[in-house]
């Protein structure tokens, strides 16, 4: 590990860190207060630019090269299909940082890419083209802002710190994913969801600002603050990152929350309150008692419940289910379901939920019941599964919204796919989790997220771990998806049954014109009628397309 000085328009000296290949402790904690900036005393839209005084990467930057034993541990994501080779990684601790990395980068014409938590489904980080890997790993602090009466966390942060830091200091919380080791800067800026969304909307619904570094037509790297008042000048900078998804428009490096309906100063009042005790549910079905007239059923009745229950105002506001249509080959299909047990009929309510499953099916459930305080119940949903957490599997992904019930074509293609026997593979699956409620109190275009009417939110997934399964793996799921959505080109539609794909599910078949034959766009599948505007943004914020992937949001008038 290296840090690096400029020394010139054209030369990068790099030194060996004090104590050689690795920073000891003491001066990585000095290096992170270097450049610090206290958000209460930067007024809105504040631009800040690398001054000639300033090292265009910046001083004691963590920087690793293909040379350092830690390298292949830094250019692969979650997912294990995808490895980088770029000429280096770069690991701020400042927002300053962060503009003297991307400065330094545009004068050399070097490829950037931003890495979070590293759960991007797609390789829209590590492939050949990226040759600076901007890792936010060590920006990860999350503190309360007085003078913005407002939650900030850096864009390094995982989900779990940011739950542990809310709920153990102030008793509140921010209604996101499930995953504990998922980055927040990439989850927000798509719009990210979770258990306590149907109560409490999305976590972009309590976004109050968002600091950026962004490159100005003239090249020029500098940090903006946007925010949610309208009046703020970088206001639409703000509305692309709720919903616009990451690598469009610069690199995030905080967030502010609070909810926007919130007064005065009391930092236990500015966010939401979580339930103080929730059940946990996980039912399991044996696939060996479940003919297609069950499996039918089940997803008619999954689907009509949630037609039924998606009001803000439903008694099941509170209960979140993700139903697990395992391949066959695994044995049983599951559920995971999250209620809120303050209320004295929660746990009545939900039995019969899952009775009706029970009936439909035809066959009993197994149970495992568990009544825990929110966040323990958050820690060990997030964490007990290998498929969130295992850093070996290769995988790919495909998304949906429906906006109805489902078609019995849909179900039909379903059961053929999860019961084929040409393919054994206990980790493909369809994942089907509850939607609605609170979300849907939103107008589409008050944010990025223009899907505010779906019911449920699906995930198809295959996971597996050798190189020479891919080929297999990923062919079972295109046909998959492609048979359910035959009807309408290979891809969901934003139609009266379904409403596009979800951006933080990225997918790079919906731009392949053999796969997605439907005439739609890609981009209209992710924003609907929001992209033109996105668009807007980007020409504003990022005209000289600096920040990009294949599928980033385009200038206007690009392909």
């Amino acid at each position: 590990m290296k840090t690096a000085t400029f020394t010139g328009p054209s030369k990068v000296a790099t030194a060996a860190a004090p104590g050689g290949a690795t920073l000891r402790r003491r001066e990585l904690l000095k290096g992170a207060g270097v450049g610090a900036l206290l958000a209460g005393n930067v007024p809105t839209a504040t631009a800040r630019a690398a001054t000639p005084s300033v090292a265009a990467i910046g001083e004691g930057v963590l920087t690793v090269t293909p040379t350092d034993r830690q390298y292949p541990d830094l250019i692969t994501p979650f997912n294990q299909r995808w490895v980088g080779s770029p000429d280096a990684v770069r690991m701020p601790t400042s927002t300053d940082q962060v503009v003297g990395i991307v400065q330094d980068a545009v004068r050399r014409n070097k490829r950037v890419a931003v890495r979070g938590g590293g759960h991007g489904y797609e390789d829209w980080i590590y492939n050949p083209e990226v040759q600076v890997v901007i890792d936010m790993g060590h920006l990860r602090k999350v503190t309360y802002d007085p003078k913005r009466r407002a939650f900030a966390v850096e864009a390094g942060a995982n989900l779990i710190e940011v739950y542990n830091a809310l709920y153990e200091g102030y008793g509140v919380t921010v209604p996101a994913g499930v995953c504990s080791l998922v980055g927040v800067g990439g989850h927000v800026s798509g719009g990210g969801y979770g258990m306590l969304s149907r109560k409490l909307g999305l976590i972009v619904d309590y976004l109050q600002a968002v600091e950026v570094v962004v490159v100005d037509a003239h090249g020029r790297a500098r940090s903006v603050i946007a925010s949610r008042d309208p009046l703020d000048p970088a206001h639409d900078l703000w509305w692309a990152h709720c919903g616009g998804g990451g690598g469009n428009f610069g690199v995030i490096t905080r967030y502010w929350f609070a909810d926007p309906g919130a007064s005065g100063s009391d930092p236990t009042r500015l966010l939401p309150a979580p339930p103080a005790e929730v059940l946990i549910l996980n039912p399991t079905w044996d696939w060996k008692g479940i003919t297609r007239e069950g499996f039918t059923a089940l997803l008619d009745t999954y689907g009509a419940w949630h037609e039924q229950h998606s009001s803000p105002s439903s008694p099941y506001s509170g209960l979140c289910s993700w139903l697990f249509l395992n391949h066959r080959s695994s044995g049983s299909i599951g559920a995971l379901i999250q209620m809120d047990a303050t209320g004295e009929d929660a746990e009545q309510l939900a039995t019969q939920f899952l009775d009706q499953l029970d009936q439909a099916l035809g066959i009993k459930r197994k149970d495992s019941v568990l009544r825990l305080p929110w966040l323990k119940a958050t820690r060990h949903m997030g964490s007990s599964s290998p498929l969130q957490t295992s850093p070996t599997y290769r995988g790919e992904h495909k998304s949906a919204y429906m906006r109805r019930n489902f078609p019995r074509r849909h179900i039909d293609a379903a059961w053929r796919h999860l019961t084929r026997e040409d393919y054994a593979n206990p980790l493909g699956m369809m994942v089907i989790t509850s939607y609605g409620g609170a979300i849907n109190a939103v107008d589409p275009g008050a944010t990025a997220v223009a899907q505010r009417d779906a019911i449920l939110k699906l995930l198809y997934q295959t996971y597996w771990t050798s190189p020479q399964d891919d080929s297999s793996n990923v062919a079972w799921l295109r046909e998959f998806y492609s048979d359910v959505y035959a009807e309408t080109g290979g891809v969901p539609v934003p139609d009266d049954v379904t409403d596009g794909c979800y951006v933080n599910y990225p997918d790079g078949d919906i731009s392949d014109p053999g796969l997605n034959t439907s005439g739609v766009a890609w981009h209209t599948l992710y924003y609907k009628d929001n992209y033109p505007r996105l668009q807007q943004v980007k020409a504003r914020w990022d005209p000289r397309n600096f920040f990009h992937h294949h599928q980033s949001i385009r200038l206007p008038g690009a392909q």
